[in-house]
């Protein structure tokens, strides 16, 4: 049919960047924002979902009638259950209990298993989300663990297809880019190419106050991590997708400021 895709996974990327009216940012500058919850799986981690799982098929990391391993907080947990609903392959989740009821149903829908475990312990604490999801890889026979927070085909998609996405959709006419920091792929993915076709350019992340992330990137001090309401935003460790070379400024902002805006 004229205009249609081949399937779900053939509609990521290419997603709207629209203007902002300056009457409802309050502030001179012209501000872009690229509309990634357009994706099928409602965010940007469509993307590295199935990016990762398809280089990893090409690796051999991932077998016929394996099983997909991963932490999430959700929205990675999608874009590799959409894939793995396409490709016939088995998915099981591992997520924070401070995650919503309904990133955990959504993930079950498309017929993922999900186990929860509590928000506020260390990462290397046995009960935490890193540490459950690691250790299912290595006992579930012919599994691949994901590891989105080291797994350096996150930032590469970014690198490979978000970045070039973006400038082509502007031509590079912006001089500040701002993203989330969360597993660093997106920024520091971003980031690192826009630097290679606009020098210029200025790439600002945003964490949260609670988070480690911003702190040790200024000061290279690693301080206690303390418990916050956002999803999908700061950590309480340094995951190794993380580029700081290429993250010139950084913004803290709080669960109240964001539930209020």
């Amino acid at each position: 049919m004229k205009g249609s895709v081949q399937n779900v996974i053939h509609a990521i990327g290419n997603t709207p960047i629209i203007k902002l009216d300056k009457e409802f940012t309050g502030v001179d500058s012209e501000i872009y924002v690229k509309l990634e919850y357009m994706n099928p799986g409602g965010s940007i981690k469509d993307r590295i979902g199935c990016y990762i799982l398809d280089k990893a098929v090409e690796a051999g990391d991932l077998k016929p009638g394996g099983t997909v391993i991963e932490g999430t907080s959700g929205n990675t947990g999608v874009g590799l259950a959409m894939w793995a609903a396409i490709n016939k392959y088995k998915c099981i989740f591992v997520l924070a209990d401070k995650q919503s009821k309904e990133k955990i149903d959504n993930l079950r829908a498309f017929g993922a298993k999900v186990v929860v475990c509590p928000t506020n312990v260390e990462p290397e604490d046995p009960r935490s989300y890193y540490s459950v999801s690691k250790k299912l890889s290595e006992t579930i026979p012919n599994s691949y663990y994901v590891n989105q927070y080291e797994n350096l085909w996150n930032r590469e998609t970014h690198f490979e297809l978000t970045g070039p996405e973006i400038y082509k959709q502007t031509n590079g006419e912006f001089d500040v880019f701002m993203a989330g920091v969360g597993t660093g792929g997106t920024i520091s993915g971003i980031g690192a190419y826009l630097k290679t076709v606009m020098p210029e350019v200025k790439v600002v992340g945003v964490d949260c106050e609670g988070s480690i992330v911003a702190h040790y990137a200024k000061t290279g001090e690693m301080i206690p991590a303390h418990s916050y309401v956002l999803e999908g935003l700061g950590e309480d460790f340094i995951p190794g997708n993380y580029d700081f070379n290429v993250i010139d400024d950084w913004e803290v902002i709080g669960d109240k400021e964001s539930f209020i805006l």
